[in-house]
């Protein structure tokens, strides 16, 4: 049964480390994000010339003689090169003319400068291959939302995560890994996943909301703040003050602004669209050939939403076949209720099954 699997049995299949160098610039990594449709990747420096995130030493050796390699130094993901960008407002329509050449510059960066500016670059850890699912499942319930699995690891005893490893190579092991794994090996676990989100108590209730007048260089702002990689879009009041930090329960749902849609973008198409709001950003790059349509030709831009009622299963494959990290839940009158993330997906299945 899925129970003796461990997390080598996970990552067997996938696909070699998309990583970058710390010397590239922002522009090189936001396309190997873009090429490889992944939302984060390591830095590699060479040994002994940087602290690794946290402190970390995570090391990548010669399988042959031990010899060190690179030191992977922190994880760069979307949301970090989009604050770097809405940083400042001199990109904001100030400074020089149309603030493109800002945006070209800001681009340029080498990517060891922005490590660390959001929390998620910090979390740098690798999971011992031979770790239970059940105590991989407990890591990434905690808000750890990827780590490094070495496919060789000196450490055989040990399992779950560590800031320490020396191994001549690796495999990243996401959040999303894991609920495609248990939803393919889902014997055992049909009685929890047949019961509704809000009975598993897998619903986050207080939501952080965009309207539809937050224009996109204050949404990637409130983002950075709170830590999201996506924010749902709610319909504005009709006389209130634009306020954008605000819980958006109770306010009909409109889309969903989330930090990978701007991969898309090319820079120099980037820059009109910071001052544009969220939801004309969103509406209209899905029919362009920029965006890539989601799989049997579905339309990108769909809402993913669910109910109280919905059981996990469905809710599950919503996240996994949509590839979204979060399923926005509403009422029947489509006003946003809460949300399920990935997150507490793990961490109530996990719950469930120990209780079993």
């Amino acid at each position: 049964p899925w129970r003796d699997k461990k997390v080598k049995d996970i990552v067997i299949n996938s696909r070699r480390l998309v990583e970058v160098p710390y010397t590239a610039s922002l522009a090189h990594t936001m396309n190997a994000l873009v090429a490889n449709t992944v939302v984060a990747v390591p830095v590699a420096a060479p040994p002994g010339q940087w602290i690794g995130a946290g402190g970390s030493m995570i090391m990548e050796s010669d399988k042959q003689t031990g010899t060190i390699r690179k030191h992977y130094i922190g994880m760069v993901t979307m949301l970090d090169i989009l604050a770097h960008i809405a940083g400042d407002d001199r990109v904001n329509g100030g400074g020089s003319g149309d603030g493109s050449s800002d945006l070209v510059q800001k681009m340029a960066v080498p990517v060891s400068n922005i490590i660390g500016h959001c929390l998620e670059g910090l979390s740098l850890w690798t999971l011992n291959p031979n770790t239970s699912i059940l105590d991989c499942m407990e890591v990434l319930s905690k808000g750890i939302h990827r780590a490094l699995v070495p496919l060789d690891s000196h450490m055989e005893n040990l399992s779950g995560v560590e800031l320490v490893e020396s191994a001549s190579s690796y495999r990243m092991l996401t959040q999303m890994d894991v609920l495609k794994f248990l939803k393919e090996h889902n014997s055992g676990t049909a009685a929890i996943l047949s019961r509704s989100v809000e009975e598993l108590g897998a619903i986050n209730r207080n939501v952080y909301a965009i309207t539809d007048r937050t224009r996109v260089i204050e949404a990637i702002k409130c983002m950075r703040a709170a830590l999201l990689n996506a924010v749902p879009i709610v319909e504005s009041g009709a006389l209130e003050e634009e306020d954008h930090s605000q819980l958006g329960r109770g306010r009909k749902l409109i889309g969903t602004f989330s930090a990978t849609d701007l991969r898309r973008c090319h820079v120099s198409e980037q820059r009109p669209w910071l001052s544009a709001t969220a939801l004309e950003f969103t509406e209209s790059i899905s029919p362009s050939p920029l965006y890539s349509a989601s799989s049997e030709g579905v339309p990108p831009r769909e809402l993913v939403t669910c109910r109280d009622d919905t059981p996990l299963a469905e809710v599950m494959d919503k996240a996994v076949k949509k590839h979204v990290h979060r399923v926005w839940v509403v009422d029947h009158q489509g006003s946003l209720a809460g949300l399920v993330s990935l997150t507490d997906m793990i961490r109530v299945l996990r719950a469930a099954l120990l209780s079993a």
